[in-house]
């Protein structure tokens, strides 16, 4: 269920940066330099509960493939990060700790979302 609600996101965005019909309803917002579509309820109907979706977000870990130079050719480190501290990885970056440059961010998550 996950896949199907990123699937319509993305299609979201990527008809709202071609014009979005009139009858679409889903509104594309813009704030802090950032285009976003809230959702409200999953695929189901459902609301979704904040308890569910912590533990949830307990479970999920990312791995970012980060390009880098070594000894003269470019490689790909791939880095498991746990969700908790997907933001301080990439704070990292930012305050040099890690160089490179971030090529993707792949999301490993449980099944039972909703």
């Amino acid at each position: 269920m996950e896949n199907e609600i990123n699937r319509k996101v993305i299609d979201i965005f990527s008809r709202h940066n071609k014009e979005l019909p009139a009858e679409t309803p889903e509104k594309v917002k813009y704030y802090a330099g950032f285009n976003y579509v809230r959702i409200d309820k999953d695929n189901n109907g459902n609301k979704f509960s904040a308890e569910h979706l912590l533990k949830y977000a307990q479970k999920c870990h990312y791995i970012v493939r980060v390009m880098r130079e070594y000894k003269n050719e470019t490689v790909l480190y791939n880095y498991d990060v746990p969700n908790a501290d997907l933001f301080k990885f990439i704070k990292s970056f930012q305050e040099n700790t890690l160089d490179g440059t971030i090529i993707e961010i792949d999301k490993y998550f449980p099944d039972d979302l909703a």
